[in-house]
């Protein structure tokens, strides 16, 4: 293994000392972040190298930066994560230890798989890949009647988890949304996920059957409701069962253009990116990634 790192210092500071230290035992090139946008170019001039794993160590935002850092060539590395976030979705569906020297043992011998990717092509700005999920819906609109944790969340957390109570006057998006070479379809859309992995805001399974092997987005709208419909909704998202909810349709797509007003913002991955319109595109097997060993690519039945 010719292995490299990326490590973020503001992350994980319980375990900063004892990573540093591992890696150093290991014997890895390794660096760390100082600002925004370094894993990016960290990841960049690693993929342009003779790695054949490139290993960060972070929450979701710094496997963003890393995964387009990668994919600036045209045969990425391989990317292992160790889990350093609040979040860690991306890891939850790799099914990586929680404990993050668990996670950074499992990256000598670990097994990869080809796993999916979302283009991400917004009307104002270039275009960018997200490895996890983008939500758009109340992300930029959420109030002070909210807690922190409920605005770290963005997107459709912040609502169904809290604002469906603390904000019942809110109007919903009318939402044109285009699937694959289809027609645009007008919805009054109140959320949307679109996703390759399963959970966002540290577990919350907005997309419970997706597989990030199968070449597909699983696009998850919520339509407007009443108060209670929506409390509904939030109450079987935490069980994971809403996609079962008359006001959730599931559609599993290779691509899904959205176009909302007023503007609906989006994040990537966590990171808030556009409420222009936008287009979310799979990209198949397009990053090999190393998994837990109890990773299945098919969500359990």
């Amino acid at each position: 293994m010719n292995a490299c790192a990326i490590l973020n210092p503001e992350a994980g500071s319980a375990q900063r000392d004892g990573l540093r230290a591992e890696l150093d035992d290991l014997g890895l090139d390794w660096w760390a972040t100082q600002a925004a946008g370094d894993a990016a170019d960290l990841a960049e001039r690693a993929a342009g190298g003779d790695y054949d794993r490139v290993i960060v160590l972070g929450g979701d935002g710094t496997i963003h930066e890393v995964v387009n850092g990668l994919m600036t060539v045209e045969e990425p590395p391989a990317l292992a994560v160790v889990p350093l976030g609040t979040g860690n979705d991306l890891a939850r569906t790799l099914a990586l230890p929680e404990d993050p020297l668990e996670a950074l043992a499992l990256v000598p011998d670990g097994p990869t798989h080809a796993l999916d990717l979302i283009c991400v092509r917004p009307e104002d700005g270039p275009t960018r890949y997200a490895i996890n999920a983008a939500a758009g819906g109340f992300s930029g609109q959420v109030d002070e009647q909210l807690t922190p944790e409920m605005k770290q969340t963005w997107g459709p957390l912040a609502f169904l988890l809290g604002a469906v109570s603390a904000l019942p006057e809110m109007e919903n998006y009318e939402t044109r949304i285009a699937y694959d070479d289809g027609e645009a379809d007008l919805v009054d859309a109140f959320n949307v996920i679109v996703a390759n992995g399963r959970t966002v805001g540290g577990g919350k399974p907005v997309a419970p059957v997706a597989n990030p092997e199968d070449g597909l987005l699983d696009v998850v709208t919520i339509q407007g409701g009443t108060i209670l419909e929506l409390s509904q909704v939030a109450a079987q998202l935490v069980a994971g069962t809403y996609l079962d909810h008359d006001l959730v349709q599931h559609r599993r797509v290779t691509s899904v253009r959205i176009a909302a007003r007023p503007g609906m913002w989006f994040n990537v991955d966590g990171e808030l990116l556009t409420k222009e319109p936008v287009t979310f595109e799979v990209v198949p097997q397009a990053l090999p990634v190393l998994v837990g060993p109890t990773y299945q690519a098919a969500p359990p039945a």
